[in-house]
């Protein structure tokens, strides 16, 4: 309840149904597809099958944590058969040869077989495990093992049917307009995977880009390699670990995932989809395939076990909730799956009487998702309006620029600074910048900087979510604040070069009596408390009409900013309009009397920002005694632009 007064929980349903007009994230299309093992496969299974089963049967004399170390053990075995016979085949290898990576835990890494939500599970072949699992064998139980690495040497990649249907099913989704992320568990899976799907994607049917990341990259290596792809035309197909499940998003460049490999944690399930399922993601659908084996007992195991349910708690309360923390319970439950439930591949295990585990597990899901319930409705805050909170948006919009005053402004100035920039033939939201070396000779070069290198064209967007391929522009994009600053610079140099200047006069339709806009930068003391007192400044446009003390309501003043010339005016006359223009702004800026009707205006401004501040102050439960706004006079004048209206005939 403490909490409660300090911290607001949306959830997307919240900010669809009370806080967007549209829907702003996509639909999520669940899929399940499956395949089935070929002969060669299943013989493989079988044999790996029996010798775990006699790994944990072997060790019902040991001491607790010894007998969880060989069930850890024949579960890694299991699963890294069932990935691929590639990871089989190299993890076997690797064994024989003594190639062990580097172990941590006396007792066994967990973290092999079953992945965390605190951090990220490794992706290479658990070589450990089955090293010391293997310490306590006979001489007959390691040479079966060592059977096992000839038996995955005779499957070939036309038996693995998992990896044919794989296949399909990705055709299948770039045919649907998709561009999927494939999941799978293991590097040498991954890699084996990518192998035959660039094969099979590079004739003419069907072709696509195929990029595979691991986490043998370092993270800044697969950071821009996934941001190149992405930006890749055409249909693209990312085969990756979950070293990309947290951390880089893939919204912009994919909409389709498929779990080649299934986690054993259903909160890594949610990581992997969420890369795409997400704010800004153009697709109004993404796809999710659950890929698994109609005869692959352990897929069936984890499926029964821990994605079922998770699935069952999702569709209840309309959130993920993720599997309790205690992973020994998910480890013991997948073994009891396996091993010892009455789902078991074969029957002939009758083994010590062990309580099953599942219902424990179940139970403690359960109940952390009735506390997800209560913790939805004590932190599903109220207090503040959506109607109240747009108002200010808005208001902050009018001064800082909305998307189409950031885009007029970005095409203007690269119009004056020789940017090429052309719309997009088949987007009219997106523009296409000219980056080759050539084209940006006469541009200077702190502008050039913050641009593309590489490349000849640059697509960008001004509106979000942002189209495929394309880069958003908002008014905190290195490009747009370099360009403003820039260009505000060239302003105040007063140089004869520049290509801005402060004051300025156009002849415009927007008028029917010559008006000046004055663009000043007030200061404003914000006493918070007694004890609390800042110092703020913004810009603001003032407007009156030239020669007479009419003065424009702010919002009109605002809106004439953005007039529209509409002929050609002699360079004299300007001189003569702006001239007349600070004639009578000078004495103005000079006058601290309470008569002094820009005075006024300043006054009339601090009212309406103290009042947002109490507002605020107030919706959220804040104290609003003592809130106070007070101008600091004179306000610095920035910029003059005189408008002329039309000479009528």
């Amino acid at each position: 309840r403490r909490l409660a007064r300090h911290f607001v929980q949306r959830t997307r349903r919240d900010i669809e149904s009370r806080w967007e007009d549209a829907p702003c994230f996509p639909r999520r299309e669940p899929v399940d597809a499956t395949y089935t093992l070929s002969p060669a496969y299943q013989q493989l299974f079988g044999a790996v099958y029996d010798f775990c089963t006699e790994i944990v049967g072997s060790g019902r004399g040991l001491q607790v944590h010894r007998r969880r170390m060989r069930w850890w053990s024949a579960l890694a075995l299991l699963r890294c058969v069932m990935s691929s016979p590639h990871a089989a085949r190299v993890a076997l290898k690797k064994r024989r040869r003594g190639e062990l990576l580097p172990y941590g835990e006396e007792d066994g890494d967990t973290s092999y077989v079953y992945e965390p939500d605190d951090r990220l599970p490794s992706d290479e072949l658990p070589t450990p495990l089955l090293d010391q699992a293997e310490a306590g064998l006979t001489d007959p139980e390691k040479r079966r093992l060592r059977k096992l690495e000839r038996i995955t040497e005779s499957i070939s990649v036309d038996e693995d049917r998992k990896l044919k249907e794989c296949v399909r099913l990705v055709r299948q989704l770039l045919q649907d307009g998709f561009n999927p992320v494939v999941w799978c568990y293991y590097v040498d899976t991954a890699k084996y995977v990518a192998e035959e799907l660039r094969r099979a994607l590079s004739d003419g049917n069907s072709v696509a880009q195929v990029l595979c990341i691991t986490g043998r990259m370092g993270e800044e290596e697969r950071r821009l390699k996934v941001e190149a792809f992405m930006q890749e035309p055409g249909p693209r197909v990312l085969v990756a670990t979950d070293c990309l499940s947290e951390g880089i998003n893939l919204q912009k460049g994919f909409n389709a995932v498929l779990h080649y490999d299934l986690p054993w944690n259903p909160n890594r399930l949610e990581q992997r989809e969420g890369r795409v399922d997400r704010y800004e993601q153009p697709s109004p659908v993404v796809r999710a395939v659950r890929f698994y084996g109609k005869d692959n007992p352990v897929d069936g195991a984890v499926i029964r076990v821990l994605l079922d349910k998770a699935k069952e708690i999702r569709q209840a309360l309309g959130t993920h909730v993720p599997v309790p923390e205690e992973e020994q319970y998910v480890v013991e439950a997948l073994v009891h799956a396996l091993f010892f439930g009455s789902h078991r591949p074969t029957p002939q295990l009758q083994l010590f009487p062990e309580s099953d585990p599942v219902p424990e597990l179940h139970r403690k899901w359960e109940l952390d998702a009735r506390r997800e319930r209560e913790s939805r409705t004590r932190f599903a805050q109220h207090a503040l309006k959506p109607e109240e909170v747009r108002r200010e948006l808005e208001a902050a919009d009018q001064v800082l620029g909305d998307p189409e005053a950031v885009r007029n402004f970005v095409l203007a100035g690269c119009q004056r600074l020789g940017v090429q920039v052309r719309r997009n033939r088949r987007h009219q939201d997106v523009w296409e910048v000219v980056t080759e070396p050539a084209a940006l000779a006469g541009v200077p070069e702190v502008v050039r900087r913050t641009l593309p290198s590489g490349r000849k064209l640059w697509t960008v967007t001004f509106m979000s979510p942002t189209p495929e391929g394309a880069e958003y522009l908002g008014r905190n994009h290195p490009f747009v604040a370099t360009l403003a600053r820039y260009l505000f610079e060239q302003a105040f140099s007063g140089s004869n070069e520049a290509v801005t200047a402060r004051c300025g006069a156009i002849r415009t339709r927007a008028v029917e009596r010559a008006t000046s806009l004055l663009l000043l930068r007030p200061r404003f003391l914000l006493r918070l408390s007694e004890q609390v007192t800042r110092l703020s400044e913004e810009v603001l446009v003032v407007g009156k009409e030239l020669y007479r003390d009419t003065w424009l309501e702010p919002h009109r003043a605002l809106e004439l900013l953005a007039a529209e010339p509409c002929a050609n005016m002699a360079l004299a006359e300007k001189r003569e309009l702006v001239d007349e223009a600070l004639k009578e702004a000078t004495p103005l800026l000079e006058d601290d009397s309470r008569d002094n009707p820009l005075r006024q205006l300043l006054y009339e401004r601090a009212e309406s920002l103290q009042e947002s501040h109490r507002r605020i102050r107030r919706s959220v439960g804040e104290k609003v005694r003592g809130v106070a706004v007070v101008p600091h006079w004179p306000p610095d004048l920035l910029g003059i632009l005189v408008l002329q209206p039309e000479v009528r005939a």
